[in-house]
């Protein structure tokens, strides 16, 4: 008889019992996420605005998708005369751009105070050693100065996205002026003459209505970054405060 039928069974599934099990790195991302946002911990919402932002964008980027698929992207750029469609989405590229940089900007801070509030010895944020050696009433001017630094990060993407139904408005502006610069009274009893006035209200009316549309669009997307972004400062303002105050008085 083979020398492995002496071994028990019991013994084998204790063996078998003895090694330790690896989770899936998948499965302990996700448990750390977990665990992260359901801390009642503003440092904590770095994980939330990350997931939002990326969630968010992925699914206009999906519904974009689907538009190209259907062949209204093609049919949009086919009308744009003057290439006012392309200018609105180029702002509108450039405002999710820097939408995205703020958005890795605001992690990155709410990374350090975490590592300055759990790692001992770590190296603390400017703001916390700045109100370290402050009073109370220095504190709160501090705060208050932070408070409009962290909100001037986000307004110039707010007017990005405002500038966005502008840019449509003045699309339909000059697409009315495109598509009434065809009318000729004069010629009206001209049937020869009735097609290129047609044809030229037609892509007039092309462009004001596409602009519009674009710039309606295009501002919608770049305001849910911005609202995004806006949770973040106020997270970041609000533990950056508390560590501060912590800090200040340890």
């Amino acid at each position: 008889m083979f020398w492995f039928s002496a071994l028990k069974f019991d013994d084998i599934a204790a063996t078998a019992g003895a090694i330790p099990r690896k989770e899936p790195a998948l499965w302990r991302l996700l448990g750390e996420f977990f665990r992260a946002v359901t801390r009642d911990d503003p440092i904590a919402q770095r994980y939330v605005l990350l997931l939002r932002f990326i969630l968010g964008n992925a699914i206009a980027l999906a519904l974009v998708g689907a538009a190209a698929g259907q062949g209204w992207i093609g049919e949009l750029l086919a009308a744009d005369q003057g290439g006012l469609v392309r200018a609105i989405v180029a702002v509108f590229l450039v405002g999710l751009v820097w939408s995205g940089q703020r958005a890795v900007q605001l992690s990155r801070g709410l990374n350090e105070l975490e590592r300055f509030a759990k790692v001992p010895g770590a190296a603390a944020p400017a703001y916390l050693d700045t109100v370290a050696a402050c009073a109370a009433e220095s504190r709160a001017l501090l705060a208050s100065s932070l408070r409009l630094k962290l909100a001037t990060r986000i307004a110039p993407i707010r007017h990005i996205a405002n500038s966005l139904v502008l840019l449509g408005l003045i699309g339909t502006v000059i697409g009315f002026i495109i598509a009434l610069s065809g009318v000729r009274p004069e010629v009206a009893s001209d049937v020869a003459a009735i097609g290129p006035m047609v044809s030229t209200l037609i892509g007039g009316m092309s462009v004001a209505l596409y602009t519009t549309l674009v710039g309606s669009l295009l501002h919608l997307w770049l305001m849910v970054n911005v609202r995004l972004l806006e949770g973040g400062t106020v997270n970041l303002l609000t533990a950056t405060i508390e560590l501060g105050e912590r800090h200040a008085r340890s």
